[in-house]
């Protein structure tokens, strides 16, 4: 009887398997670790694209609506009511708020339902640190200048967290400056933003203009670029993303400037 190649080639043999799956699993030990390692990388920035995101459709929606929208994070031991039994908060993401019935109801806020405001925001491992009100100046910016921060909370909001204080969309639009502080160091590296070293662990800064509501991305600005802003009277925002490591010299912030001037 004549043998055909199927009846002699009808499978693999156990040293080609071997074979294929030895060098599967060097491939997986070269490709996974730099993967898994630019995830997790993306990670913070990503928040930071989606909290400022999820902040200019607050203020678009408190314009649409003409009501009063306002972006918080719960308080420790506060669980939120969305009126939706489906709804769990996790208390590490922002909650979306507005006010309904302003006139009858004044001061009453209830959770939005809508699909944009019940998206995670802050990715696995990355958390807001704080929510510091008010335009950032060279003063406020130094890790032992609370003070500031402290009054402006009390001014505007009376007894509020002074860590998270809620911030406020009116319906034309406008509110307060507003930095959301993120990072995806662990909690073992410290709870407060000035307990994280930022050359140590990412921080990304949310900063929010109050008035134009446009939305921005910085790295914390370490106290020699401080030092050379307050010198020459440079305001320590750039309106514009940027995360460079790299020490800020007098020319960066200059082309910095520039820029922006070119771009209006």
């Amino acid at each position: 009887m004549r043998r055909t190649i199927h009846d002699i080639r009808d499978g693999f043999t156990l040293m080609e398997m071997l074979l294929v799956t030895g060098l599967l699993a060097i491939l997986s030990a070269l490709v996974l670790p730099p993967m898994i390692q630019d995830i997790e990388r993306s990670r913070l920035p990503d928040s930071a694209n989606q909290m400022r995101s999820l902040l200019r459709l607050t203020r678009g929606y408190a314009v649409m609506d003409g009501r009063r929208y306002r972006v918080r994070f719960l308080e420790e031991g506060e669980s939120a009511e969305p009126r939706d039994a489906n709804i769990v908060y996790d208390p590490r993401q922002p909650v979306v708020e507005w006010e309904p019935e302003p006139l009858s109801e004044p001061g009453t806020f209830v959770p939005v339902l809508a699909s944009w405001a019940q998206s995670d925001v802050l990715r696995k491992g990355v958390r807001c640190l704080e929510i510091r009100l008010g335009k950032p100046t060279v003063e406020s910016l130094r890790k032992n200048d609370t003070e500031r921060h402290e009054m402006l909370v009390e001014d505007l909001l009376g007894e509020a967290d002074e860590r998270y204080p809620p911030l406020y969309f009116e319906p034309d639009g406008s509110t307060e400056w507003a930095t959301f502080v993120l990072t995806s160091a662990p909690p073992s590296a410290g709870e407060r933003a000035d307990e994280i070293d930022p050359l140590e662990y990412p921080v990304i800064e949310v900063i929010l203009d109050g008035v134009s509501g446009l939305a921005w991305l910085q790295r914390p600005l370490q106290d020699e670029e401080l030092d050379m802003l307050e010198e020459n009277n440079w305001p320590p925002v750039f309106r514009r993303d940027f995360l460079n490591e790299r020490v800020l010299t007098e020319n960066d912030v200059i082309e910095i400037q520039e820029s922006l001037v070119r771009k209006r």
